[in-house]
């Protein structure tokens, strides 16, 4: 492998106590060309200490563990290295949780029992720093609220188009293709969301807007 083929690879580090699934998905890291395992830790504790000593470009890790959750995990690592990329799974989510990973830092928020490729392919565009909240965790957060509140913000219909996108996990460029409009443009409609839902992330956007039902209308408006 070139330095320049080494440098497009994305190290990755598994924590779960699971060692079926951890050894699994090793292997099929492994056997992608840009992706390789870069090690595995079965605990909070093993896993940060792991990540502050590789210092891996992501993380995949299960929310929960032995000795603790992968929340608590992902911000000691982000506290260490900012750019480490942390995606967190789990079988039981709720909207707490979305919302406590939504304030945290992480990347992706996925449901453990996930496919394999959804998870390969989140894994791949971590870097880019595109945010991914499956499907299925906005739907509970969106159950969550049976109606909206009295000061639910108000937001255009172009805001509403951004906001679905940014769900989907699309980045600026991708979306601003998608609706037409220049980079800028769409960047300007993001900080108008951000700011409308109090949010310091499009992670924390995203996870809010489900909360407050703003994401169950068709995305592309």
């Amino acid at each position: 492998m070139t330095e320049e083929n080494a440098r497009d690879v994305a190290r990755v580090v598994v924590v779960d106590d699971h060692t079926t699934f951890a050894e699994l998905l090793s292997d099929a890291l492994d056997r992608q060309d840009d992706l390789e395992n870069a090690g595995i830790a079965g605990s909070a504790k093993d896993g940060v200490e792991l990540c502050r000593s590789l210092e891996p470009d992501v993380v995949v890790m299960d929310y929960h563990l032995p000795d603790g959750n992968g929340l608590d995990a992902a911000e000691q690592i982000l506290a260490h290295n900012p750019l480490t990329r942390v995606i967190v799974l789990t079988g039981d989510p709720s909207p707490e949780i979305l919302g406590r990973a939504a304030i945290t830092g992480i990347c992706g928020f996925l449901p453990k029992d996930g496919s394999l490729a959804t998870l390969l392919d989140t894994l791949r565009h971590a870097r880019t720093g595109s945010l991914v909240i499956h499907p299925s965790l906005l739907a509970i957060a969106s159950r969550a609220s049976a109606s909206q509140p009295a000061d639910t913000p108000s937001l255009t219909e172009r805001e509403r188009q951004v906001l679905g996108l940014m769900a989907a996990g699309h980045d600026v460029r991708a979306n601003a293709k998608h609706l037409g409009i220049t980079e800028n443009t769409c960047r300007g409609y993001v900080k108008s969301i951000l700011a409308k839902l109090d949010a310091h992330t499009q992670l924390e956007a995203v996870a809010v807007a489900g909360r407050l039902g703003l994401l169950t209308a068709d995305r592309d408006g």
